[in-house]
């Protein structure tokens, strides 16, 4: 038996790495234990139980507005006792989180092998996304395999200087997840007019906030006021840079509809459900295109360029002008609407944890990984939507 610690940290990082948890624990070879930082905490607590999974380990990061130092400082303390007492084969973190960054410091200094998830996205610029983007760059210089879900995330990592045998491309573990839930019956939990179209909202990242996320708040107001016929839902996320001006600006609108954070499963259920997503999400910038559904991307840079370069992403940035134009061109040019929403997802197949594990079986059983099955690169999910 080989003892696999699965890390996880934020909602993002429970919902990708949740397939490969629940793919090694089918494996007679693995012992699997999962250490929860919950660098977030409800958010990451419903996620792991959708997929039913537990945490065997529970560090309780999460504090009110803590700075990243302290975030850092605190987990890598507690991280040198969990590593002393489970002495784990093999560490797994996934994407760019501080909670990713630190463990893979802290396993670097038990040397103790990292298979970093999600592994090569970058957007060559050190302060966007901040601080994932050096959060990436620092675990890449720090893990021994290297799963890199698309074939420009392992030009990434090969420009970097890292091996190309350290590096596997697996797809990304968001289209097994979303894979499995979209095959559920899923419940919105939120009454909408079903005659109108839905623009569905999210914004939180803490590069936007201040001045840049006022201008995406008056946007999505304008865009509001201008189309009566159309709602938006936006589910607001609870830190207070985000929160009291999302209340302040877009409370009063009719047709804007803010809510609490939405579950996992109500989630894909929005995005189903919208004609239309606005966000600055890495992983809606994943999972949408999968299900057919244009996105703005309110970001200057992304990491994921894979969906832009097939059209069915656009990045528009806390830009006013651009996201009015950009959505107003989508509400009402349909051909402009259909060559987004073409269902082609260049994240994978679904089949992304099964070659984490093999990967990893055949390491301890002393094989190389160079007969994986190749990744259909662009698959056309064809995933059942609610008609927009």
């Amino acid at each position: 038996m080989k003892k696999i610690l699965c890390v996880v940290g934020t909602r993002p990082e429970a919902i990708k790495m949740a397939p490969v948890i629940l793919a090694l624990q089918q494996q007679p070879w693995a012992q699997v234990r999962v250490l929860a930082t919950a660098q977030h905490r409800q958010m990451l607590d419903q996620v792991l139980a959708f997929f039913d999974i537990e945490a065997d380990i529970d560090l309780n990061m999460m504090r009110p507005n803590q700075s990243l130092t302290t975030l850092t400082g605190r987990m890598l303390l507690d991280l040198d006792e969990v590593l002393l007492a489970e002495k784990p084969d093999v560490v797994l973190v996934q994407g760019d989180t501080t909670t990713v960054m630190t463990v893979s410091l802290a396993c670097f200094y038990h040397r103790i092998a990292i298979g970093h998830v999600e592994a090569g996205l970058r957007t060559w610029d050190r302060d966007n996304p901040f601080p994932e983007e050096i959060n990436r760059v620092l675990t890449g210089r720090l893990a021994h395999w290297h799963f890199a879900p698309t074939e420009s995330s392992r030009q990434n990592l090969l420009k970097e200087g890292v091996s190309d045998t350290d590096i596997i491309v697996t797809g990304n573990t968001v289209i097994d997840a979303l894979l499995m839930t979209a095959e559920r019956d899923l419940d919105l939990g939120i009454e909408l007019d079903a005659s109108k179209r839905l623009v569905l909202v999210t914004s939180h990242r803490r590069e936007n906030f201040g001045e840049p996320f006022a201008h995406i708040c008056r946007a999505i107001l304008k865009l509001a006021t201008d189309n009566p016929d159309v709602q938006f839902l936006y589910p607001v996320h609870p830190n207070p840079n985000v929160k009291e001006v999302a209340h302040a600006t877009l409370g009063q609108c009719a047709n804007i509809h803010l809510c609490e954070p939405l579950d996992y499963a109500p989630f894909v259920a929005a995005m189903k459900r919208a004609y239309l997503i606005i966000s600055d999400s890495g992983g809606v910038q994943e999972e949408a295109p999968a299900l057919a559904k244009p996105v703005l991307v309110l970001r200057e840079e992304t990491e994921r360029p894979e969906a832009v370069e097939q059209g069915v992403v656009k990045l528009v940035g806390a830009n006013f002008e651009n996201i009015v134009a950009e959505a107003q061109i989508l509400l009402d040019d349909e051909a402009a609407y259909r060559a987004m929403a073409r269902g082609v997802s260049p994240y994978g197949d679904g089949l992304a944890a099964g070659r984490i594990v093999q990967v990893l079986q055949q390491h301890f059983a002393g094989e190389p990984a160079s007969a994986l099955q190749p990744v259909d690169a662009e698959l056309e999910v064809g995933l059942e939507t609610e008609p927009a």
